[in-house]
């Protein structure tokens, strides 16, 4: 495929994605109790190296903020930075390994409604962890600052104005200006954002009550020379592997969660995908290793593929792998040419692209969408989105998981047959009951209910005709059965494509002793 083939549509769609990897590769480095810059370095190994590897055309990588706790505590109990980037390492190492053995396809087996309570859970946390930012608040909004008194005395009126004037370009410029003009789609709105909030801070928010506190603005380390660019790279201690065994349980933890995390992205990217492509999931697994296993060399952090910055890729209008790679490159070169500029840009701005981003992936007509389709699809969809935002991700999907496999039981246990009464020439209890396609342990339950309700003296017709797989359990059931049936005087009658039997003696002698599919 032609890398610059959408390049009208990548190249704006990559500024989006620059600007919310930016404050988010700082963030996810200051909450994991690591230098600032290993955050930017996973951010364009994430973007360049494994955009350039990884078959995604829309995913995009980058420092992970699922690993934000495992890193924090590994970076203490291994007790430098430099040993926990060994496990980092390892950890891509371990991942290459894990691509190679097909791993991957584990990423298939999750329930279209986890994946889609994981996208509005994710938008929900996104536009939560934003309002303090968009007011001007010094940290999160937490119990004790719930009282109206203490929000108020903590607002920035600058911050406030900026955040109001960032929200109302991005909403014009999208649903309005977008519509009308092709000048409007090439330019992306943030772009517009980040420039008219830089002119609002050196206008009116140096001094002054809209005056903005250098907490409130973008903080990109300033290299004065070459040398101070090359001294913010840390690199890994390998005399670790020798005398640190910390390091290779830490290396497995981080392979295991970061390739979920990855796997989980992967699912949700490619459903928010207008052309609906698959991406190759265990290639992934081996793109995600050699971007860990460099990032790692060079002093940055474990990345994985990111659903934030992949979905504003989406969201954005990117269409194929060009607008990851180049917002790697803005990265890189922001770091290097213009990092007085960027540290010029309000947390406002990101942070109003960030709250239109969050609504967008938790829209409330999702949930609308997913109570229609009924219980089955909303219970797992539901719970998935509270324990992420009561917990975190990996709760919420192992919560969303367990909650849609009881439902996926609870369905088997209603769908594995259908009994039916009938009547001949006035003779009554006579039932007759067709079995489902697949009949496993888990339509015992329902199957011994409905045969030990049976009256005496009733005559049963047991149609297996359209099964193809009949489990060992229920063969074994159906024979202790029979003779329950003959001591209540129940007549049966075994229909199947092998033929008719009255009252057999066993099923599982008709059957095989093992389970039966059709056609063996």
């Amino acid at each position: 495929m032609n890398l610059f083939k959408n390049w009208k549509k990548d190249v704006p769609a990559s500024l989006v994605v620059f600007f919310v990897a930016l404050p988010l590769c700082l963030g996810v480095a200051l909450a994991s109790g690591a230098p600032l810059f290993s955050g930017l370095i996973a951010g364009i190994i994430g973007g360049i190296v494994v955009g350039f590897i990884s078959k995604s055309e829309i995913g995009v990588s980058g420092p992970a903020a699922g690993l934000t706790a495992i890193v924090l505590t590994a970076i203490t109990d291994l007790g430098s930075y430099e040993i926990f980037l060994v496990a980092v390492v390892l950890a891509g190492i371990m991942q290459i390994i894990m691509g190679i053995l097909k791993a991957g396809v584990i990423g298939y087996y999750f329930p279209s409604a986890v994946i889609k309570g994981m996208l509005c859970a994710i938008g929900i946390i996104i536009f939560v962890k934003q309002i303090p930012l968009a007011l001007g608040m010094s940290g999160e909004m937490e119990s004790d600052r719930l009282k109206f008194g203490t929000i108020t005395e903590q607002i920035s009126f600058g911050v406030v104005l900026i955040t109001l004037i960032s929200l109302t370009i991005l909403f014009v410029w999208d649903e309005i200006l977008a519509k009308k003009n092709q000048f409007f789609k090439l330019v992306p709105g943030p772009l517009i954002a980040v420039v008219v909030g830089i002119i609002l801070y050196l206008t009116v928010g140096q001094e002054g009550e809209l005056a903005l506190k250098s907490s409130q603005l973008v903080n990109v380390p300033i290299p004065e020379d070459f040398n101070s660019f090359i001294s913010n790279f840390t690199f890994p201690d390998f005399s670790a592997l020798l005398t640190h065994k910390g390091v290779y349980v830490t290396a497995l933890t981080l392979a295991i969660v970061a390739s979920l995390e990855t796997l989980l992205s992967v699912e949700a990217t490619d459903k928010l995908d207008p052309l609906k492509r698959q991406t190759p999931t265990s290639f992934e697994l081996i793109a995600q290793g050699v971007g860990n296993s460099l990032s790692g060399l060079i002093g940055g952090l474990p990345l994985t593929q990111v659903i934030v910055r992949s979905s504003a890729n989406v969201m954005s209008g990117g269409v194929s792998k060009l607008s990851t790679i180049l917002h790697g490159a803005l990265l890189l070169l922001s770091v290097i040419l213009i990092p007085v500029i960027l540290n010029k840009i309000p947390i406002a701005v990101l942070a109003s692209v960030l709250l239109i981003i969050g609504y967008k992936l938790a829209n409330p007509k999702r949930f609308v969408e997913m109570w229609k389709l009924g219980k089955e699809q909303f219970v797992p969809f539901i719970v998935t989105v509270v324990a992420i935002v009561v917990f975190d991700l990996l709760v919420g999907i192992i919560a969303g998981l367990v909650v849609g496999i009881v439902v996926l039981l609870l369905k088997s246990y209603t769908n594995s047959h259908q009994m039916l009464i009938k009547e001949f020439k006035g003779q009554k209890n006579l039932f007759h009951m067709n079995l489902a396609e697949e009949v496993t342990f888990v339509n015992r339950g329902s199957i011994v209910k409905e045969l030990d309700a049976l009256p005496q003296g009733s005559f049963l017709e047991l149609d297996f005709r359209k099964t193809k797989i009949l489990d060992y359990d229920i063969l074994e059931y159906l024979d202790e059965f029979t003779v329950k049936a003959a001591n209540n005087n129940i007549q049966i009658k075994l229909i199947s494509e092998r033929g008719i039997v009255d009252n057999p003696v066993s099923f599982r002698e008709f059957f095989g002793h093992k389970v039966f599919k059709m056609g063996h």
